[in-house]
């Protein structure tokens, strides 16, 4: 089986998902009941249909009225009682949620006003609910009471965004200006609110859209308001529709194409990505403009479907069908492909395209990726790969200790010396290499003063965080999480530790790891590479003979010790199991397995840790291929183990995974495991003897 492709793009989206088309009537019939609910006094003309044309609805939208609820006190009191019929309406409202009962919320959220912190929620999956209903009017003095009303700044963030959003799908970009800005964003609104400031005054950059556009409704309408208005040129729309083919994302690809090429070029486009080579055969002569760029990604969808007969074409008929720049690029595509399948002969096409020219960030990696990967390794041009990088790109740890290796391999210790020396404050994978290249061992940095009793209080008083630790105790995973995260936007290194403590006396181990990895100057070990569960997990590693570092290594990449973790794909609990490993690992253990025990602790870790020690085995002991083996599948590893001809380092084979997920998961889960070795024995570490030698 071949690569073809990988999509590396990551998309922000709005978690606006609620089921749609609930009947208007019911929203009318619960009206008087939110008018209860929302009153405190205030008189309010007409219902949801009415009320927001009215001067009422417009003159109430200032920028002073709405930052009202910003302006909520971040450290309170300590954690204190909630009365318990106001608890059980939020457990009654979200429950209605779920069964999409949304005419039961209004009354719930009445009753659950006492509720000091999770007591805004059912008006809020209220009013998301309107907003996402696309026949229903937007609900703007509602969305303003509770505004001023609600003392949640999460909530009233996300209550803005998904305002904002549902208002640029009606068209209505003129109440988006009122309402201004959000305080986090995702890459959707923030396009709402540029093409709403677009439609206002104008004063909107090309630079500005496509820093923050991602494929999605919002971002795609201003892209296509900009272009119409030639703010967006078919310049800058180039690079993204070229990315997009050559990462195969066929959907996102067209509607680039859509929007940079004539309605003839159009039909070219559709015609040579459905059979590039009958299309290029149509092709004489040379071109420029809309011809030329179509030529170019003729030959990039000619890579995926025929390499040798399209790199044939393209050495024979190249020059003549294209500019010096879009052979180069041309050429690229060839050695992307054939990275991707890890074939020897992409470096040699990487080189016949030489440099000077625009290449997509996935691109210029897998160009030095496959300079390491030969049998001899030309260092000198490893650097020039790596030199051919954007700024920002050659910055990355990766690149930055690949560019040491580089210096070092062609005699310069002063240059690497000072390429490793910038990366040490990088307690990664690279960092840790980094590490060792310069003579080191690897050992826990210093731990700074843990948290005290009053930094841990008053951590306790901040009503983000008792609002997220609230949700938790309730098992409502995707509304703490988001909490939480909103909470400590802003803490300095000692606030963050605090929290992480905190998260941790809760056994809610993910935010506790992931709060703490975000202190810039002070590192604290215990808390970032934690290892729960009082040594049952060593134990279990131990009696079916893996190391148990490796296994903690694999437990916090792959759940973040989180017991009640699934996947979209079905995996399932600490170590993320498979349903078919599970059955597979269980027969051949002799037991008896249902998925109702997926996340027990002890099944889950049993079959984690067997399947585990099965996958090194059947790699000759290499934890590296293990390691990929476990996340992509032993049959993947063999056949990226047997795509060699000769021994090679372990650090140049992670690096060469043609999984991207594999790729990272594979260096994070070995990083972790060398930092647990560290925390566990006491003793320094070397991640290089972990990766060893991968041989064929």
């Amino acid at each position: 089986m071949t690569i073809t492709g990988q999509h590396m793009q990551q998309q922000a989206r709005a978690d606006n998902g609620f089921n749609k088309g609930v009947a208007g009537r019911l929203r009318r019939r619960s009206m008087q009941a939110l008018w209860g609910m929302l009153g405190s006094g205030m008189l309010l003309a007409g219902c949801a249909e009415s009320v927001q044309n009215t001067e009422a609805g417009r003159t109430s939208l200032s920028a002073q009225n709405l930052a009202v609820a910003s302006t909520a006190v971040v450290y309170g009191q300590a954690p204190r009682a909630v009365p318990q019929a106001a608890r059980a309406a939020v457990v009654s409202a979200r429950q209605a949620m779920q069964r999409r009962q949304w005419e039961a919320l209004p009354s719930l959220a009445q009753q659950a006003r006492d509720d000091h912190e999770l007591g805004s929620y059912p008006m809020y999956w209220y009013l998301r609910q309107m907003l996402s209903d696309p026949a229903q009017p937007v609900p703007t003095q509602q969305i303003y009471t509770f505004l001023q009303q609600n003392k949640n700044p999460y909530l009233e963030n996300r209550l803005k965004s998904d305002w904002i959003l549902a208002l640029a799908k009606r068209g209505d970009f003129d109440t988006i200006r009122r309402i201004g800005t959000v305080a986090s964003r995702t890459s959707q609104v923030d396009c709402a609110i540029l093409h709403a400031r677009f439609l206002g005054n104008g004063q909107v950059s090309a630079a500005q859209a496509l820093d923050v556009f991602q494929p999605g409704d919002a971002c795609w309408n201003m892209l296509q308001q900009l272009t119409t208005a030639k703010v967006i040129t078919g310049e800058h729309l180039e690079p993204l529709l070229r990315d997009a083919v050559e990462y195969d994302s066929k959907v996102t690809a067209r509607r680039y194409a859509a929007l940079a090429f004539s309605s003839a070029g159009l039909s070219s486009y559709d015609a040579l990505v459905a059979n590039p080579m009958g299309w290029l055969a149509t092709q004489s002569g040379s071109a420029d403009g809309e011809l030329q760029q179509l030529r170019a990604l003729a030959f990039s969808r000619l890579a995926r479907q025929d390499r040798d007969g399209g790199a044939a074409f393209l050495q024979a008929q190249g020059s003549t069908l294209l500019s010096e720049r879009n052979r180069q690029w041309a050429w690229t595509q060839f050695g992307l492909i054939a990275a991707l399948n890890l074939e020897a002969r992409a470096d040699q096409w990487y080189r016949m395209a030489g440099g000077g020219f625009r290449l997509s960030d996935y691109n210029h990696a897998w160009r030095t990726r496959m300079a390491l990967r030969q049998p001899t390794i030309d260092w000198k041009w490893v650097e020039q790969t790596i030199r051919m990088m954007g700024p920002e790109q050659q910055k990355e740890p990766v690149w930055v200790y690949w560019y040491g290796r580089a210096r070092a391999g062609q005699g310069d210790k002063g240059g690497s010396a000072s390429a490793w020396q910038s990366i040490l404050h990088d307690h990664g994978f690279y960092g840790q290499l980094a590490t060792e290249a310069l003579g080191q061992k690897i050992t826990v940095p210093a731990q700074p003063a843990e948290p005290t009793s009053a930094e841990i209080s008053k951590a306790m008083t901040h009503e983000g965080l008792q609002r997220a630790i609230a949700l938790f105790r309730l098992g409502w995973r995707p509304e703490a999480v988001g909490e939480w995260n909103f909470a400590i936007r802003g803490m300095n290194d000692r606030e963050l530790m605090a929290a992480a403590e905190w998260a941790l006396r809760e056994q809610v181990y993910d935010r506790a790891i992931n709060t703490s990895m975000l202190t810039k100057n002070a590192f604290n070990f215990r808390q970032r590479y934690l290892a729960p569960f009082e040594g049952r997990v060593s134990k279990q590693a131990r009696a079916v003979g893996v190391d148990p570092a490796w296994v903690y290594g694999l437990i916090r990449q792959e759940s973040r010790f989180v017991t009640a973790a699934r996947s979209s794909v079905g995996a399932a609990g600490l170590m993320q199991v498979m349903p078919g490993t599970a059955r597979l690992v269980s027969r051949k253990l002799g037991l008896s397995y249902s998925a109702a025990s997926a996340n027990d602790f002890d099944t889950n870790t049993l079959l984690g840790t067997s399947y585990l020690k099965m996958t090194l085995d059947d790699l000759n002991g290499s934890e590296v291929l293990a390691t990929a083996g476990y996340n992509a599948g032993p049959n993947r590893a063999r056949r990226w183990r047997d795509s060699l001809s000769q021994p090679l380092e372990g650090a140049i084979f992670a690096e060469t995974i043609p999984f991207t997920e594999t790729r990272l998961y594979v260096k994070h889960v070995l990083s972790n495991a060398t930092w647990y070795d560290a925390r566990f024995s006491g003793r320094p570490q070397s991640i290089v003897e972990r990766l060893g030698q991968v041989r064929p």
